[in-house]
């Protein structure tokens, strides 16, 4: 992994084949991610896992953001950053009125069941998560690392830049809270 830094030091620097040569070295991490975040979701997505790596390394290289890259870790949480956004997006998409997504299909058997579509459950992680990240910013990052990238406590901690235990604490904080925002919703 240490060749990420380099070469994310040579994108920082300028260096114009740089990111042409990163690809290789992260397609099948970002694309493993990826694949573990789909299979959260329900069946029939129209979004794929490919197509969620390639969004996402395409947000993380078209932009200014590429030269602000200053590690591995923070590659990593900004490729995390960048997968959230497009499923927030692909969310609020699926809701949008003249997509037809105030419209759901819901059995009879399920009518007064109060239904939730994973659309709505992403965003209302969103917001909350957001509101998490007002309160507390190293365990919003956490959750975020864990919940969007799927990086492991000891990955999620390297790239926050804290301990393992104190990113345990974090965590064990961010989920209660986390579901204290949720059920208030």
């Amino acid at each position: 992994m240490s060749d990420v830094t380099h070469i994310l030091s040579a994108i920082e620097r300028g260096d114009p084949h740089a990111a042409g040569r990163l690809l290789p070295l992260v397609y099948d991490e970002l694309r493993r991610l990826a694949t573990e975040k789909m299979a959260q979701e329900k069946p029939g997505q129209t979004l794929q896992a490919t197509a969620l790596v390639h969004e996402a390394y395409m947000r993380l290289v078209a932009g200014d953001e590429a030269a602000k890259w200053n590690s591995r870790a923070h590659f990593f949480g900004a490729a995390a950053e960048a997968m959230r956004r497009i499923l927030v997006d692909q969310a609020r998409r699926k809701l949008a009125v003249k997509r037809g997504g105030q419209s759901r299909r819901v059995p009879l058997d399920d009518a007064d069941l109060g239904y939730h579509s994973p659309a709505d459950e992403l965003l209302d992680i969103d917001e909350a998560l957001t509101r998490l990240a007002a309160e507390n910013p190293e365990a919003a990052r956490l959750i975020q690392l864990r919940y969007f990238a799927g990086l492991s406590i000891q990955d999620a901690a390297e790239v926050v830049g804290v301990s393992r235990s104190t990113a345990y604490e974090h965590w064990s904080y961010a989920r209660a809270r986390l579901k204290t925002l949720l059920d208030r919703e």
